[in-house]
């Protein structure tokens, strides 16, 4: 849902800063987008050089984020009230920061 997300709000973007975007290790997003390839969620293109890959959603995929959105926002809405709106807003704010640290471990390493 997110990779299908961040290519809906970018067109289309090379692998390497997809990765960046979402805090992903380059083995997780490899393997998750071949999936998304065999689904046929995503379409991609060689960049100039052979190991760059440029990604972006296809019709599919475009079809499979209209389907899902409604459920994923329904489920946001129905945790957003059973947490209460203080508890929403400090979990978003963990899940911030525990971004924030898994990037600057992945870029220490």
């Amino acid at each position: 849902m997110t990779i299908l997300q961040a290519l809906s709000r970018t067109g289309e973007a090379p692998q390497g800063r997809l990765g960046e975007m979402l805090a992903m290790d380059s083995t997780s997003l490899t393997r998750t987008l071949a999936i998304m390839r065999r689904e046929g969620w995503i379409a991609e293109r060689k960049g100039k050089d052979r190991r760059e890959r440029w990604l972006r959603m296809s019709a599919a995929g475009e079809a499979k984020l209209k389907r899902a959105e409604p459920v994923w926002k329904e489920v946001q809405t129905r945790l957003r009230g059973e947490l209460g709106e203080q508890e929403w807003n400090r979990l978003l704010q963990l899940t911030q920061q525990v971004t924030s640290v898994a990037m600057v471990q992945g870029e220490s390493q």
